[in-house]
């Protein structure tokens, strides 16, 4: 891959703070034993979940978006690697595969393109790219049986998280058709129409290719739904939508209810499992908002869908730890790391 970076066991061990009589769990995963044979050594690696990075905000720009999202990852990495490795997460069971870096392709757009139309084109354009590479990555993994986590970027990467593991778990004999269903915790429906690719359209692009059949949100905010996206989703029987109002305002659920509800519509077939970090309230991202569900709610999801779904993948996108407008938080790497944590713990054991 052009752009993907493998890590090696020194450069993990370099963000890991070694303590005597301790264990981190940067200690006990497993890398990628031959990056000269990716594919042989995922297939031979022991590892159930395999976890990498998108540390991206190409799509976000090309939605019109505060970038932001490629901030993410190296927070993560460094929370995560330094958590305890005990009874109640081991390690051993996953692999840390490596990032994608698309940045000379963002620094081209910005040195070369002229003004606002002209950047926004380039960046549809070049998440064409991105979509290639992360698709064949995605596959992969997933035709190897392994369970991918995926670190984003933009929310533009859930079309090649799908597309790439409908194609890769068909291809492992798992499902009889390359289409999975996907449950979105998001603020937003990103299913906005086919107008270029960029983080706001994903779920109609895999919809429209043919790759995702049900898709589920939950938690989207009835004040960003656009009346032509409103009406396209409910005219879809294999679209469904929780809204944040109907389960905090209203309270026609509560959230476990509307997770459960999710979790209905999407079982009969592998699932992807999204959380797009602008629904939580506060957390850094580029559609911040001081309306969200709490970091609490974020993790019960991921526990919940882990355990009572059939997952596909894991796809957590669009936090930040460092927007382009110079809004910071650091806590946002560790919120990841409890996220992750969550979903390995809900599925192991």
């Amino acid at each position: 891959m052009k752009h993907f970076k493998y890590y090696n066991k020194q450069e993990v061990l370099s963000l890991v703070k070694i303590r005597r009589f301790e264990t981190k769990l940067g200690e006990r995963l497993q890398v990628l034993k031959n990056a000269g044979d990716v594919e042989k050594s995922i297939q031979e690696s022991s590892a159930k979940f395999v976890i990498l990075g998108i540390p991206e905000d190409v799509g976000v720009k090309a939605n019109g978006g505060i970038g932001g999202a490629d901030s993410a990852w190296l927070p993560f990495m460094q929370s995560f690697l330094n958590i305890q490795s005990n009874d109640f997460l081991d390690g051993g069971d996953i692999l840390l595969l490596g990032h994608f870096d698309f940045s000379e392709i963002e620094k081209l757009i910005e040195s070369n393109a002229h003004d606002y139309e002209e950047r926004l084109d380039a960046y549809r354009h070049a998440v064409n790219t991105i979509d290639d590479e992360v698709e064949k990555m995605i596959h992969l993994i997933t035709q190897n049986k392994k369970l991918p986590i995926v670190i984003g970027g933009g929310h533009n990467n859930a079309y090649p998280c799908l597309k790439g593991a409908a194609k890769g778990w068909h291809k492992a004999g798992v499902i009889e058709l390359a289409q999975l269903n996907a449950i979105n915790l998001d603020a937003h429906a990103d299913y906005r129409p086919l107008e270029g690719r960029h983080s706001g359209n994903s779920f109609r692009y895999a919809d429209e290719d043919g790759y995702l059949e049900k898709y589920c949100v939950i938690g989207i905010h009835e004040n960003y739904i656009p009346q032509n996206v409103w009406i396209d989703m409910v005219n879809n029987p294999f679209v469904d939508c929780i809204t944040y109002e109907d389960i905090f305002i209203h309270e026609k659920r509560n959230f476990i209810q509307a997770v459960a509800h999710a979790s209905g519509f999407t079982e009969d077939t592998l699932c992807g499992i999204e959380l797009d970090m602008d629904c939580i309230e506060h957390a850094l991202s580029s559609a911040t908002s001081p309306i969200g569900i709490t970091p609490q709610n974020a993790r019960q999801y991921i526990t919940f869908t882990a355990a009572d779904s059939k997952p596909a993948y894991l796809h957590i996108c669009e936090g930040a730890t460092v927007l382009s407008d110079g809004r910071s938080d650091a806590s946002t790497g560790k919120l990841l790391s409890y996220l992750v944590s969550d979903f390995i713990k809900a599925i192991e054991y």
